[in-house]
Parts: C-alpha cells; sequence; structure tokens
C-alpha cells in the first residue's frame, strides 16, 4: 500500500533577503550584505522540507505570471514537489517576502502577498479535488497567508476524508474559531498564541495555559512553539514541554514552517505525539542555525542527531 503525501495549501513567494548590521529605522537608508534570492513562503518550506526528508508532497498554492514566479518554484521543481495545483494568475505579480537578518538572526519580514491572495469561489472545486484525489493517509497543512475561504474548504475536504489537518494560525487575525474544531494540529508561535487567547506567554506553564484554552475550544492538539525555540503541547492525553537546547542562532527565517513541515513527517509516519513533538522541534533547532530558510533545512540524519540532544527535555506538566 503507497503511503500518503504531505498536502500543502498556503503562500509562495519569492524572498529577497540581507544581513544587516542593526536593526534599520523606516526613515533611514541602510547599508546590507549577503543578499539572497529564494524560493519562500510558508507553503512552499513545508513542502520543500517534506521532500528533503524523502515524503511525497503536492503544493496547492497562486504564484503570478511574472519571472519571480520561476524564482518561487524552480527549487521545489528540482526536489521534486508536486506542482501540479500551483496556478499562475494573470496579470498578478508573484508574492514577494523581503527579509532582513540583524546579528542576533531574528530576522524581519515586509510581506507583499499579491497572487497568494488572488483567489476565487471558482478556486474552491480544484482545491478540494486536489485533497479528494490524494493518497490514502495523507496529512494536510495550510496557512491563513491566502484567503480565509480557501482555507475552509481545504479543512473541510480533509476532514471529510478522514485526514490530519495541521493549521499554521498565520496571520492570527484571520482565524475562525469555528474551524478550530476540525484542526488536529495547531501549531501557532507565541506571539499568535498571545492573540488567539490573550495569555501573555512569559513562561512554559503560561504557554501550557494557552495551548490547554486552544485544545478546550476543539483542537484536538494545540503546540505553541516557544520564542526560545521550544514548544508545549496539549492534548486530550497530555501535556507536556519540550525544552531547547543551546545552538547557535544565526537565521530564523522559516523555523516556524519547518516545525511544521517536520510535524507533518512525523504524522504520516504514525509517530506518537510526543515523538512527532520532538522530532519538529528538532528540525526548527537545526534551521535557526544557518542563513536562509529552504537552504537551512536538515536531512533526516541531522535530524536524528539533534532528536538525541532534545532526549530529555522533554517533560511532563
Amino acid at each position: 500500500m503507497s503511503q500518503g503525501c504531505i498536502i500543502s495549501l498556503g503562500s509562495v513567494n519569492a524572498d529577497f533577503q540581507v544581513r544587516v548590521e542593526r536593526r534599520p529605522d523606516l526613515s533611514e537608508t541602510l547599508v546590507a550584505h549577503d543578499f539572497m534570492q529564494l524560493s519562500g513562503g510558508k507553503a512552499a518550506n513545508v513542502a520543500y522540507l517534506a521532500r528533503k526528508l524523502e515524503k511525497d508532497a503536492l503544493l496547492i498554492a497562486h504564484v503570478g505570471t511574472d519571472a519571480l514566479a520561476e524564482q518561487a518554484l524552480q527549487p521545489l521543481q528540482e526536489i521534486g514537489v508536486n506542482l501540479q495545483y500551483v496556478e499562475r494568475v494573470a496579470g498578478q505579480p508573484t508574492g514577494v517576502s523581503m527579509i532582513t537578518v540583524p546579528p542576533d538572526g531574528q530576522k524581519g519580514i515586509i510581506l507583499a502577498a499579491n497572487a497568494n491572495y488572488v483567489w476565487s469561489a471558482e478556486d474552491i472545486a480544484g482545491v478540494q479535488g486536489a485533497i479528494v484525489n490524494a493518497p490514502v493517509g495523507s496529512v494536510l497543512v495550510v496557512d491563513y497567508e491566502v484567503p480565509p475561504f480557501i482555507v475552509e474548504a481545504a479543512i473541510t475536504a480533509a476532514r471529510q476524508r478522514g485526514l490530519p489537518v495541521i493549521l499554521d494560525p498565520s496571520p492570527a487575525n484571520r482565524v475562525d474559531a469555528a474551524l478550530l474544531p476540525q484542526v488536529s494540529y495547531l501549531v501557532p508561535d507565541a506571539g499568535e498564541a498571545e492573540k488567539l487567547t490573550g495569555i501573555q506567554l512569559d513562561s512554559p506553564k503560561a504557554a501550557i495555559q494557552a495551548a490547554h484554552q486552544l485544545w478546550q475550544q476543539g483542537v484536538q492538539q494545540a503546540c505553541v512553539k516557544l520564542k526560545d525555540g521550544g514548544c508545549v503541547v496539549v492534548s486530550q492525553e497530555q501535556k507536556l514541554h519540550i525544552a531547547p537546547v543551546p545552538v547557535p542562532v544565526v537565521d530564523s527565517t522559516g523555523a516556524g514552517d519547518a516545525f511544521a513541515g517536520a510535524l507533518a513527517v512525523a504524522v504520516l509516519e504514525g509517530q506518537a505525539l510526543p515523538d512527532a513533538a520532538r522530532f519538529a522541534t528538532a528540525a526548527s533547532h537545526l534551521t535557526v542555525t544557518r542563513y536562509g530558510s529552504q537552504p537551512a533545512y536538515p536531512s533526516r540524519t541531522e535530524i536524528d542527531s539533534m532528536l538525541e540532544r532534545l532526549a530529555d527535555h522533554v517533560h511532563l506538566f
């Protein structure tokens, strides 16, 4: 029996990234260095990591009809992502992400969503068809950097097939709470969790409280990514905190997407929740140690090595 695939629906961007010596003021021209042009976007990053970890990946997304579409899609095509359901929207530019990375590695992003936001009601059938025709055992990963009605259509189609749904609630102000009972795994970062719950995440205990509140709203498993690189997880069966291990933070770009993508791979493989969360945390840890997003994504061997370092960092609440 063939294994399912990772279905990744959401944003695809052309990334333009530079290093800066400090955070720029909007009123100044700040000299930068280490310029890179990359493929990016949440859905693109998830699909890329899935393929790097040798899983089939299907991308559902919109790009423009400009030259930037090639920048965004070429690395995905080269690594073997299925681009059958990527539509080029006539007359629209491809999404663009402009990224600055200061010495502490905590990136700043200005996003022009462009084609990512250009969907119509006629696109719903295509989204549903892609999910209906995906292999048995597939996993849907979806983010809110596309219109909410597309997110709703995708989640509904996946749940009707009994497929697990991983939702990246970014941006948090687009999240429809009525959909949360259909979500298998919610993966907000600390800032998104604060917006969704009103709880200030100033400690792992507070993060557990926020994750518990999200679980009470119907999410089957709430996985809150913490600012220090760790995470907390709440489900009906357990509450746990995965504490970080020290790593050199070079660039945080794409680390959250690495978490979502690695979690999807772990779910596809049938890993138990604590193991899946640790696997996702390991992938995120490794991503921040290199410059860029997709070029920084780790191999399975690297993740396995990091898993050993994280083995004693799982604490039950």
